[in-house]
C-alpha cells in the first residue's frame, strides 16, 4: 500500500476540518474564537495557523469576514472527513466498538493518507452513506448524501411519529445517555406531550410507553417524520 505524499501536517489537517465544521454551523466565515473553541486552543495559535494555511492557498482570511476554505482547502477537509467517518463506521459495524468509543480512534486513523486504503474500506462496507452518528459520509468526489427532511426533535409537534437519524452532539457523555435511554439511530418515537415551560417532551417508543426528554436532549436528536 502506497501512502500519499502530503504537504499538510496533522495539525494543519485538524485545523482544516475544524474550519469546515465551524463554517457549516455558522453558514459564513469561521471566527478565530470559534475555531479556538472547537480545537480547545488559544486564539493566537489559530491566527498563526490561519496565516500558514493562507500561504498554502487552503484558506482565505479577510478582516471582519472570518476564515473561509478555498476550493483546495475544502477538498482536503472533505477527504479528512471521509476517512474519519468511514473509520468510525468500520469500528462500530465490524470491530464491535460502541458509538461513544470511536471518535478518538478515528481522529488518529483519519491521518492515514491513502486513497487506495480509503476506497477499499468504502467498497468493503458497500459504500455507506452515513456514519454511526448519522453524519453523511462524503464520496471520493466530496459529495455528501442528502439528509433532507431531518430536523431536531425539539421542532417536532405533538402526536407525530418520527425515527432518529442522527445526533448533533456526538460527545461520549451524550451518547452514553442515549444508550441508557435505549435511544439509537433508527429508533421510532411518538411525541406524546410537549411542555411549554421548558420545551421538554414526553415520548413513547416500542419498548417504553413514556419517557421525558429535556430540551437539550431534544435539540441534539435529529429525526425524520415517518
Amino acid at each position: 500500500m502506497n501512502l500519499l505524499a502530503s504537504s499538510h501536517t496533522r495539525s494543519e489537517e485538524n485545523y482544516l476540518k475544524a474550519i469546515y465544521a465551524v463554517s457549516q454551523k455558522a453558514k459564513k466565515g469561521a471566527s478565530t474564537t470559534a475555531i479556538a473553541g472547537r480545537l480547545q486552543t488559544k486564539a493566537s495559535s489559530v491566527t498563526d495557523m490561519v496565516k500558514k494555511l493562507s500561504e498554502k492557498g487552503l484558506v482565505d482570511h479577510r478582516p471582519y469576514h472570518g476564515v473561509r476554505l478555498t476550493d483546495q482547502g475544502r477538498k482536503v477537509a472533505t477527504q479528512i472527513i471521509r476517512r474519519h467517518r468511514l473509520w468510525e463506521t468500520f469500528l462500530v459495524n465490524h470491530l464491535n466498538y460502541r458509538w461513544d468509543e470511536v471518535h478518538e480512534l478515528a481522529e488518529q486513523l483519519e491521518h492515514i493518507r491513502s486513497h487506495d486504503l480509503t476506497d477499499r474500506l468504502d467498497t468493503f462496507m458497500d459504500h455507506p452513506k452515513f456514519d454511526p452518528h448519522g453524519d453523511p459520509i462524503p464520496d471520493r468526489n466530496g459529495h455528501f448524501a442528502d439528509n433532507g427532511g431531518a430536523m431536531p426533535l425539539s421542532q417536532v409537534p405533538k402526536d407525530t411519529l418520527v425515527h432518529i437519524v442522527g445526533v448533533r452532539d456526538s460527545s461520549p457523555a451524550f451518547l452514553k445517555l442515549l444508550d441508557g435511554l435505549s435511544l439509537k439511530i433508527g429508533t421510532q418515537l411518538t411525541i406524546m406531550r410537549r411542555f411549554e415551560f421548558d420545551n421538554s417532551a414526553e415520548v413513547s417508543t416500542r419498548f417504553n410507553s413514556a419517557m421525558l426528554l429535556n430540551e437539550r436532549v431534544c435539540e441534539n436528536l435529529t429525526v425524520k417524520v415517518l
